[in-house]
């Protein structure tokens, strides 16, 4: 059985991966600025509680409208008999 490395390699680690292999899957630069930058996901995760919320709220309001809606009815019914 060979290893994926030589024993005179002497950029290879312990595990016997090739250091060339890790270093290829390592990001360097602009690149991985932009995969560590998190203040764009931040605003829009901010963004979907904001949406979430007035969702709710507009349910909430709809739902209290209409019962709102009924009561004054039923008010100016009642103030509509007892006045005739």
């Amino acid at each position: 059985m060979t290893s994926l490395t030589s024993q005179n390699d002497s950029s290879s680690t312990n595990s016997g991966v090739p250091m060339k292999f890790l270093k290829d899957l390592m990001l360097d630069g602009i690149e991985s600025d932009i995969f560590l930058d998190t203040a764009g996901a931040t605003a829009i995760e901010y963004g979907l509680i904001a949406a979430l919320i007035a969702v709710a709220a507009i349910a909430a309001m709809q739902g209290l409208g209409g019962s709102l809606s009924a009561t004054f009815n039923t008010t100016s019914s009642t103030m509509s008999a007892s006045a005739a």
